[in-house]
């Protein structure tokens, strides 16, 4: 499915289950790619030779452990209670505006 928004990947530490969520976004999930267990690093060089745009974590320190603007894709981090589908949804709405509006080499936070 090809989406305006550009290919999303969401990260190891985000549920699977929670791409459904995503409706009308082509997303995918690092396990499905077959990525899990890379560094952060070489998950992000994955996701640029593959035609990635943005990727989807909970992870609040990848911002700070690699050079986000030197990776030409746009990181979108999700606060919430915890990284449980069920807390995750309530930033569905703010996701997806922040997923449309966030440039490559930028980090946006989603806060519920």
């Amino acid at each position: 499915m090809t989406s305006p928004l550009g290919r999303v990947l969401l990260d190891e530490c985000v549920p699977r289950r929670f791409q459904r969520d995503l409706e009308g976004i082509d997303v995918s999930h690092v396990v499905s790619e077959g990525w899990a267990g890379r560094r952060n690093g070489e998950l992000l060089r994955l996701m640029r030779e593959r035609g990635f745009a943005t990727l989807v974590t909970v992870d609040r320190n990848l911002a700070f452990q690699q050079n986000v603007a030197a990776t030409g894709l746009a990181v979108v981090v999700m606060h919430a209670q915890s990284n449980r589908v069920e807390d995750l949804r309530a930033l569905v709405p703010a996701l997806i505006d922040a997923i449309a509006r966030t440039s490559a080499g930028e980090v946006t936070r989603v806060t519920a």
